[in-house]
């Protein structure tokens, strides 16, 4: 049974596997990447995570299983399919001495659209990923994060329903990770975006649903906010404006009697609570800090990192 019907979701997989040899690169894939979403897969470096993306593409051929995209399959050599989508691979390549203008004529060219609908894709194009000001450019001389924006560029110029990007983000600098991602998140349901990456902080940021793979098997699908929320700590830092020894004592003993307090952990001006029932402690903390004349600069309850959650499940 499908995990959801091909023509129902923008990526689907069944038993999707690759063999090299004696190494199973990709074993028994099943997913369903739902339309619209940014969708995050991620794992260790040698996890599987290329290897998935040139079986859906096309670009490799499986051992075992079957691939659709936008309803299309991909692992049957149907040179039709690949309409259905846009490529940026791990580290894309170009033509340093065209310009922007001209390599995405070209490369519409190779979609085989005609002189009007290249002159108007490429200007939405150029729009859509910031490039509008650097058209005539060498592409030589643009710096990574715009060789990356420029990448996507060439990926959507056939408007294509999915995206599928391969670490875009990987060879960036803090500015250029920041304009990218930038970019894919303003993608958000205009188009389906498979996003491969070993970067938690940049999936946390911007994808929506999230699967993890490790040693070429899938081990968790789910959506962003429900895995945070399934691994979520019960806890709560509070920090203090310039707390006296007297007064952090006071509010440890005032707590400790507390049957919703499981534990309490002194930290630099400030305490770190953790807690059996998070809507009590919710209830009633605050005004014991106020109680005991505390200033607090600082009270969050603890929310994992997906970093931490990724090391956690992928040990």
């Amino acid at each position: 049974m499908h995990l959801q019907e091909p023509k129902e979701a923008a990526i689907c997989c069944e038993n999707l596997t690759k063999v090299y040899g004696e190494v199973v690169a990709l074993d028994h894939l099943d997913l369903a990447v739902p339309k619209g979403s940014i969708f995050g897969f991620l794992g260790r470096n040698g996890a599987g995570k290329t290897t998935t993306i040139r079986l859906l593409t096309g670009l490799a051929h499986p051992t075992e299983g079957n691939a659709w995209v936008s309803g299309q399959e991909t692992t049957n050599g149907d040179n039709a399919a690949r309409e259905q989508f846009g490529y940026l691979p791990q580290e894309p390549a170009f033509y340093g001495w065209m310009t922007p203008l001209e390599y995405l004529d070209y490369v519409s060219r190779l979609f085989g659209l005609s002189a009007a609908a290249r002159k108007q894709v490429i200007q939405e194009t150029l729009e859509l990923t910031g490039l509008q000001d650097a058209v005539r450019r060498r592409i030589s001389g643009f710096s990574g994060g715009m060789k990356q924006r420029l990448g996507i560029a060439q990926a959507l110029i056939h408007r294509p329903k999915v995206l599928f990007l391969d670490e875009p983000t990987s060879a960036l600098d803090p500015a250029g990770r920041y304009e990218v991602l930038d970019m894919i998140a303003g993608l958000r349901g205009a188009v389906t975006v498979f996003l491969s990456s070993h970067i938690l902080v940049d999936v946390e940021r911007i994808c929506d649903t999230i699967a993890v793979i490790h040693k070429g098997r899938l081990i968790k699908v789910s959506g962003k906010d429900d895995l945070l929320a399934q691994y979520a700590v019960n806890a709560v830092i509070l920090e203090f404006e310039s707390p006296s020894p007297d007064q952090i004592q006071t509010l440890i003993y005032r707590l400790s009697g507390l049957q919703w307090v499981e534990r309490i952990q002194q930290e630099p001006n400030g305490l770190r609570i953790l807690v059996s029932d998070v809507r009590q402690g919710k209830k009633e903390l605050a005004p014991i800090v106020i109680k005991n004349n505390l200033v607090l600069n600082r009270y969050e309850w603890v929310r994992p990192s997906l970093e931490e959650i990724f090391l956690e499940i992928s040990a």
